[in-house]
């Protein structure tokens, strides 16, 4: 896919002209994502992220949550491997080999404390190998932002919302999105999806245009992030992951509003459109 200076307008058509890798194989040839996140009192953001990533196609799923909540997670998504992190120390070397053996990571939804997601990064990046697909979001870019030698890894999608994006910025993005991830993906050389922009540090830019209100719904950016995940994991590229991820996203909620309403559907219900919505295309 050639680069442009400008946007380009995420299309089926730009999408059918980037396809997806092939599905041929078994569940190991679409990848292994390991999804770290869910603090005690959000273990949500992970079902939803980890379900997306299976939706957009993975091989494979792996969770890391508070201790807490690990069995019922384990109940509520039989697909996964389900691990359990105290909230104080050093993730177990359980989580560590996972991260090793991972293709892809995501670190982020659900988590509620700065201290505890930076040693959670340090430790689960520096496990991982420098060719491991990373998806940062929630308080995993707070911990980016505050220290950007976390991420090592090459292959990486930062997701923010404006919020996390003047965080990793140091100053309120504004009006002009489209500028602000052109400048956070040069700053931290990685593929950056924020509100329908996405920019990749060789200069890519692309804008997804089907976004509305009604994306804008608790764990919504989560079910973005796994979709990302997932897409990496199938072996797509970090920018065509994020604008393949962008558009099923957004598609998603055009799927269910004549059914909910442009603002009544919830994050759960977009997660089980996103396998058509790629099918689709």
């Amino acid at each position: 896919m050639p680069n442009r200076s400008e946007e380009r307008v995420v299309t089926p058509g730009l999408l059918r002209d980037w396809p997806l890798p092939d599905l041929e194989g078994d569940k190991e040839s679409r990848g292994r994502v390991l999804v770290i996140g869910g603090a005690r009192r959000t273990p949500g953001a992970v079902l939803l992220a980890g379900v997306a990533a299976l939706r957009a196609g993975a091989g494979k799923l792996q969770i890391a949550v508070a201790a807490e909540s690990a069995v019922a997670l384990s109940i509520a998504v039989p697909e996964a491997k389900v691990v359990g992190v105290a909230a104080a120390g050093e993730p177990p070397d359980e989580v560590l080999e996972m991260a090793g053996s991972a293709d892809v990571i995501l670190l982020g939804p659900g988590l509620d404390d700065i201290d505890h997601t930076m040693r959670l990064m340090r430790s689960v990046l520096e496990a991982a190998g420098p060719e491991t697909g990373v998806v940062l979001d929630a308080y995993a870019l707070g911990a980016l932002s505050k220290d950007s030698t976390l991420l090592r890894q090459r292959r990486a999608v930062l997701t923010p919302n404006v919020v996390e994006a003047g965080h990793l910025l140091g100053r309120e993005p504004g009006d002009d999105l489209a500028g602000a991830s052109r400048e956070l993906a040069q700053r931290y050389r990685a593929v950056v999806s924020l509100y329908g922009h996405i920019a990749a540090p060789d200069g890519g830019c692309w804008r997804e245009e089907n976004g509305d209100a009604g994306l804008g719904t608790s764990g919504s950016g989560d079910v973005r992030s796994g979709i990302v995940a997932g897409l990496l994991g199938r072996g797509a590229d970090p920018a065509q992951a994020a604008c393949w991820a962008a558009y099923a996203h957004a598609m998603s909620g055009r799927r269910l509003a004549p059914r909910f309403g442009r603002v009544g559907f919830l994050a759960r219900e977009l997660v089980d459109e996103v396998a058509y919505t790629i099918a689709m295309v």
